[in-house]
């Protein structure tokens, strides 16, 4: 998504743009939002030959009508909204939904996503057991997907398939359940199981109705098939860390216009756009929509590009592995500054539990060196913290939060994970703040950029050239294993997971245990490759943590880097 979350709100300021005509603006509305079309028509009609022709009809149908759309906020769920009335319109068009003989052997939506994205073990099997699925539920699991990455709420799934939120609630678990035996099929498939090799004789090998109604029934009855995976991960954690499937090398958006070239295209309707001047649209915006079309040489997404004459063609071909950024280094995770979120404004204060405290914020900072052993802890109160809202398996999802209330010291510790998604990170934040937060040390014995022992190729805890690296954004301090802090009040802390990967796990901790873990020598092995930081001062000199308010935003990802509960820098 170009470096910006699916959410309409964030990208506000290019649409009412392009509704007024920024040719610059729509181009970025196209570029940003067909990969996310994509991947909803993709699902819901499992790679069949009409998925393009769909995808380009909601595209284009979503061009023409942006004049229209009242409340640009609303632009994700307007434009699923067609997504999903173009899906059910071509299941209107085609009382028969088979593949045309060419299109035999060739990968469907969910080989695709196995492939181009190189899922394994059960995040595979999911994206195996979409095929096993009737059309209605591949539908709605294309938006649950969303939903469970954070990409949709209930609210716009329910108005997409044009019902209720509670009606919407019932579908999704039952189709839930349908997932859950497509899953079984799937693993029973992989086994060995010699009743089932029975079963399946004769079969060809592509899912359908009745062979889905075959093989559930011969797992319901086979008690190797049957058996319940003690591992088993719930589709929902799954599905989260399954990005967007890249769009396949020569889509174009050309052909929805008719065979012309996006050029002859323009011409043609620069022409009557005088005539349709009173629309909804500006005069000219038709002209203008084309035209943007037609714009050579901008970058769409990886491996895609906007050919001379045409529209948007991707070029990379299928089998390539994405591109993956450099390993980053120990002074630098950055990433260009205009990816940083939106900032909120400065809360004022009113209540004396508001008043700004501190003088320094976290800034980005360069690794001391590893055999530099940490300043003396300063000792500060050290009582209770409890922890509210955490999930017991950690912060591993967009939107779960965990709420700290009382006097003492906290850990927070991170897990970044490059191998399930690399890419720009959208850091956590710290929302709604009563009394005072300090960032007291770091440990864990290492930096998240310190390669890791034994790697010839200099991989990190962020990432290497096998699996991608996770980027930071400018300006932002680079995470230790185990970040500490003191509060005296209470906080949340949110998981604003958007792009790249990551968990947060948190616990009460104490000074004691704060002290020993900086002071852990590095051993060379186990991951210790140096003594950990202490950065409290015992006064307000110590530093408050990055993305910290005390106001609560909507929307916890728009907290500002620099805190906003200091006073004001000279």
């Amino acid at each position: 998504m170009g470096g910006r979350s699916v959410d309409g709100r964030q990208w506000r300021a290019t649409i009412v743009a392009a509704q007024n005509g920024d040719r610059r603006a729509l181009d970025e509305l196209v570029e940003g939002w067909l990969p996310l079309v994509y991947n909803i028509v993709g699902r819901a009609l499992n790679g069949h030959a009409d998925v393009d022709d769909v995808v380009q009809e909601t595209m284009l149908r979503a061009v023409h009508g942006l004049g229209s759309l009242r409340d640009p906020d609303g632009f994700r769920s307007w434009l699923v909204a067609i997504a999903m009335r173009q899906i059910r319109d071509r299941a209107r068009r085609k009382t028969a939904d088979t593949l045309p003989d060419d299109a035999h052997g060739a990968p469907d939506f969910a080989e695709l996503t196995v492939l181009r994205l190189q899922l394994e073990g059960q995040r595979r099997e999911v994206a195996e057991a979409v095929r096993w699925l009737a059309d209605e539920d591949r539908g709605l699991l294309s938006l649950w997907w969303l939903e469970v990455a954070g990409d949709l709420t209930r609210r716009e799934l329910a108005a997409a398939v044009g019902i209720s939120r509670q009606h919407a609630a019932v579908r999704v678990q039952r189709m839930k359940a349908r997932l859950e035996t497509a899953r079984s099929i799937v693993r029973a498939l992989d086994s060995a199981c010699p009743d089932l090799r029975e079963t399946t004789d004769g079969w060809d090998g592509r899912p359908d109705s009745v062979w889905r109604k075959r093989l559930a029934r011969h797992v319901r009855g086979c008690a190797r098939c049957s058996g319940v995976r003690d591992d088993a991960v719930p589709a929902e954690r799954l599905l989260v860390g399954i990005a967007l499937v890249p769009l396949p090398v020569g889509f174009t958006l050309a052909t929805a216009l008719g065979g012309k070239t996006a050029a002859a295209a323009t011409a043609a309707t620069a022409t009557a756009s005088a005539a349709t001047a009173s629309a909804a649209a500006p005069a000219g915006w038709s002209a203008k929509v084309l035209g943007a079309l037609a714009k050579p040489a901008v970058a769409v997404t990886a491996g895609a590009a906007i050919a001379a004459g045409g529209a948007y063609v991707v070029t990379q071909a299928p089998d390539e592995p994405a591109p993956r950024t450099a390993p980053p280094t120990t002074a630098s995770t950055a990433r260009p500054p205009s990816s940083a979120p939106p900032a909120s404004p400065a809360p004022s204060p009113s209540h004396p539990e508001e008043q700004l405290y501190g003088t320094v914020v976290d800034t980005a900072d360069r690794a001391p060196a590893a055999t530099a052993r940490p300043a003396a802890l300063p000792r500060r109160a050290d009582g209770t913290v409890a922890l509210t809202g955490a999930p017991p398996t950690g912060l591993t999802h967009r939107g779960e939060e965990v709420t700290f209330t009382g006097r003492g010291y906290v850990r927070v510790r991170w897990q970044v994970l490059p191998g399930q998604r690399p890419g720009a990170l959208v850091m956590p934040t710290w929302t709604g703040l009563r009394g005072r937060l300090f960032h007291v040390a770091s440990g864990g014995g290492r930096r998240l950029d310190d390669v890791q022992p034994g790697s010839a190729d200099g991989t990190t805890w962020m990432g290497g050239p096998a699996t991608g690296t996770t980027v930071l954004p400018a300006g932002a301090q680079q995470m230790w294993q185990n970040e500490y802090f003191w509060l005296d009040g209470s906080v949340t802390l949110h998981q604003n997971e958007r792009g790249a990967d990551y968990n947060l796990f948190a616990q009460a901790s104490s000074w004691d245990q704060v002290a020993e873990d900086v002071a852990t020598p590095p051993d060379g092995g186990a991951g210790v490759v140096r003594y950990g930081l202490v950065r409290d001062t015992g006064e307000d000199t110590a530093p408050v943590p990055q993305y910290l308010t005390r106001a609560r935003p909507a929307d916890p990802a728009t907290v500002r880097q620099h805190s906003q509960v200091t006073p004001a820098p000279h």
